[in-house]
């Protein structure tokens, strides 16, 4: 039996074990008595929320409200990831526990870029900030001011990894991602002409997230 950080290293192996096809843990492999609920999503967010590996979103300063939703949408099949790790890892938590763990992240520090200005820097900012005819502005949305007048619970997306970036905006494009209620990233990710979802990950990537409001 294990328990507290030997348990965390058992859902470490049985995490990466997965990956490689080899099995999918499950919820009796662990004793994980001992254990914050957050500690099993920091294997591979990060504990302090700063995921090292692009395919994993850093959540640290991450809005609480954002967070949960996910968390219920991984749990009820309304979101995929390609190796299924969060659908099954979203039923071994009890969902009196998804606020904790959300408010958990949500109150870390805010991650620092982590990346150079890529070549699109400027041409992201200007679509970020302003938009373009037939493309409304990011910022309507996802800081502070647009959230709080659009009413969404759209993610703070300054100094996420680039490749997640790009990733999440091609899903929703192809429709792979469809978990926008009211299909909105759906639309305007798809609108996205050649280079502007590069631009806009390369802008996103190498800009500072103010510490915000969990």
């Amino acid at each position: 039996m294990m328990s507290g950080r030997s348990g965390l290293g058992t859902i470490a192996l049985a995490i990466s074990f997965w990956s490689l096809g080899v099995s999918a843990p499950r919820a009796d492999m662990i004793d994980r008595s001992g254990m914050e609920p957050w500690e099993v999503c920091g294997l591979c967010h990060g504990f302090d929320g700063l995921s090292a590996v692009a395919k994993f979103p850093k959540l640290a300063g991450q809005r609480a409200t954002y967070i949960e939703k996910q968390f219920r949408d991984f749990r009820a099949g309304r979101r995929r990831n390609d190796g299924g790790q969060m659908e099954a890892i979203s039923t071994e938590l009890e969902p009196h526990l998804v606020q904790k763990v959300a408010a958990y992240f949500s109150t870390l520090a805010a991650p620092r870029p982590g990346e150079e200005k890529g070549a699109g820097f400027n041409l992201g900012r200007e679509l970020f900030g302003r938009g373009r005819e037939g493309l409304p502005a990011c910022a309507g949305c996802h800081d502070p001011a647009g959230a709080q007048s659009s009413g969404t619970l759209a993610p703070w997306l300054e100094a996420q990894h680039r490749d997640y970036l790009v990733k999440q905006l091609a899903d929703f494009a192809s429709g792979a991602r469809d978990n926008d209620p009211a299909g909105a990233m759906n639309e305007i990710a798809a609108a996205l002409q050649p280079g502007e979802r590069e631009a806009l990950a390369d802008f996103l990537a190498a800009s500072e997230r103010p510490q915000r409001e969990p």
